[in-house]
């Protein structure tokens, strides 16, 4: 597009904008950010055709027209159903007995584990959260079987120490 095209196109954006967004606001019944991508939608669309649309006799009703045409389609998207929010839904209680289940125990747990050293850590999720065996575990972690056996006992150690003694009834050596 040489830069009387441009320049001209700029202009008639700058003008017809607020128009446009007014218009897009009714459209989408007060969606103001629905409101600003269609806008940003339409005078993209007119930027592409504009050497043609700038020599109809009213550019101003054909910016209109492919507001309306973005509009339409945008309703007929099946993502044009979302809408943003900044409330989130209730989530559903995992243990199903509305009672939050053992949540404070897995926090305590998360943050007794994020004190152990990476492989202690890695050893107590491989072989206690996940139920993998001692050779699983040591294939996993590309040691020896004697190797994660000793992590295991050392890291309990720790958790008990870091819990007082609170995880020696949920997680037997």
């Amino acid at each position: 597009m040489r830069k009387v095209q441009v320049d001209g196109y700029a202009e008639f954006a700058g003008a017809r904008a607020g128009h446009l967004y007014r218009s897009a606001c009714l459209l989408t019944g007060g969606d103001v950010h629905l409101a600003e991508d269609l806008v940003q939608e339409a005078l993209g669309r007119m930027y592409v055709s504009w050497g043609r649309v700038s020599r109809s006799d009213n550019p101003a009703a054909y910016a209109q027209t492919v507001l309306t045409r973005t509009f339409l389609a945008h309703r007929r998207l099946r993502s044009s159903s979302e809408r943003a929010t900044d409330v989130f839904p209730d989530l559903p209680d995992p243990a199903g007995d509305g009672g939050g289940g053992d949540t404070p125990l897995r926090l305590t747990l998360v943050e007794a584990l994020h004190r152990l050293p990476p492989k202690d850590r890695a050893v107590v999720v491989l072989r206690y959260w996940e139920d993998r065996s001692v050779a699983e575990t040591a294939e996993v972690m590309r040691t020896s079987s004697a190797a994660v056996r000793t992590r295991s006992v050392r890291a309990l150690a720790r958790l008990r120490t870091v819990l007082g003694g609170s995880l020696s009834e949920h997680v037997a050596p």
